[in-house]
C-alpha cells in the first residue's frame, strides 16, 4: 500500500498513518457516522483500534476485543485569541472530541472525532486516555469549570470565572499547586507566546510548527475554529513526525488542529520514553 494524501483526507492520513501502525489505505477507510459516538464505535474503528493496540506484539490483534467507555469530551486548546488579548475570547476553544478506547489487557486510547461535511470521523488514535481522565479530574476539582490544555508545555488547567487550577504537575510547575487567577495566567501566556502568534515574525519565518531548529519557543495554532519552561515545540495528539509540515497538514482541516496533532505526538513519545 502507498499513501495517498490529498484534500479532505490529508489530515486523517497525517495524523493515523504516521502513527507507524497504520496503512494510509486503513486510515482513509474510516467513514464519518453522525454523532463522535458512533464514528469512535463503528466496526472499521474498532478493527483500527484492534490493529493499533497490538503494535509491538503488546497483545495479539485477534485478542484485543477493543471497546469504547462513556460518551465523547470535548477538548478545548489555548486560543490565540486569549493569548493576544482579543476582548471576550475565552481562554480556551473547542478543537475536536476525544473518546476512551480500552483493550482487553487494560491498554487505553484516545480517538479523536472532528466534524466534516459528511459527518463526524475520527482522525487520530492517541496512547493513553489523557482527553477524556483530565476532563473527568476537572469536573471534580472545580465542577462546571472549563478543562483545557496548554499544549506548548503539555498542561492541564480547569477555569470557572476568573480562577485556574491545575490539572497535571505541568501545570504545577506554570501555575503553582494553588493555582493563579484568569488575568494572571493571560499576562503569563502573553508573555511566553505573544511573539508567536499567526501573522507574527516567528510564524513567518516558517518556526509555526515548533519544530525549526532555531526555535527557542513553540507557536500558537494559527487556524481558527470554536483543535516545555521555556516553551518547547508546539506538540499534541498521538504519534506525527516533526518532518510533517503545517502547510501540508492543514489540507484537510483548521490549522489550529492540525498543529495539534502535530503536538501531542512528541510530547507523549517524551513520556513513554521516559517511563520505560
Amino acid at each position: 500500500m502507498h499513501a495517498r494524501a490529498t484534500g479532505a483526507g490529508l489530515l486523517t492520513t497525517v495524523a493515523l498513518v504516521l502513527l507507524g501502525a497504520l496503512p494510509a489505505d486503513a486510515a482513509e477507510a474510516l467513514p464519518p457516522a453522525p454523532t463522535p459516538e458512533q464514528a469512535a464505535s463503528a466496526p472499521g474503528t474498532l478493527d483500527t483500534l484492534s490493529r493499533f493496540f497490538a503494535r509491538d506484539g503488546a497483545v495479539a490483534r485477534s485478542a484485543a476485543a477493543p471497546r469504547v467507555e462513556g460518551g465523547s469530551v470535548p477538548v478545548r486548546i489555548l486560543s490565540p485569541d486569549f493569548v493576544a488579548g482579543k476582548a471576550g475570547a475565552p481562554v480556551a476553544r473547542v478543537e475536536f472530541r476525544a473518546s476512551r478506547a480500552v483493550s482487553s489487557d487494560g491498554q487505553k486510547a484516545s480517538l479523536w472525532t472532528v466534524q466534516r461535511s459528511g459527518g463526524w470521523q475520527v482522525v487520530n488514535i492517541a496512547t493513553g486516555d489523557d482527553e477524556i481522565r483530565y476532563a473527568e479530574q476537572g469536573g471534580r476539582v472545580l465542577p462546571g469549570g472549563l478543562v483545557f490544555r496548554e499544549p506548548q508545555i503539555d498542561a492541564w488547567y480547569v477555569q470557572k470565572g476568573t480562577k485556574v487550577l491545575p490539572l497535571d504537575e505541568d501545570a504545577v510547575r506554570a501555575v503553582g499547586r494553588n493555582g493563579t487567577s484568569l488575568g494572571a495566567y493571560r499576562e503569563r501566556v502573553a508573555r511566553a507566546y505573544g511573539d508567536k502568534l499567526p501573522g507574527s515574525a516567528y510564524a513567518k519565518k516558517g518556526a509555526a510548527g515548533g519544530y525549526a531548529p532555531e526555535a527557542a519557543a513553540p507557536a500558537l495554532p494559527t487556524g481558527g475554529h470554536a483543535p516545555e519552561a521555556a516553551a518547547p515545540p508546539l506538540a499534541t495528539g498521538a504519534r506525527a513526525e516533526p518532518a510533517v509540515t503545517v502547510a501540508s497538514a492543514t489540507a484537510g482541516v483548521g490549522a489550529a488542529l492540525a498543529l495539534a496533532l502535530l503536538g501531542t505526538a512528541a510530547i507523549r513519545r517524551r513520556r513513554v520514553s521516559r517511563e520505560t
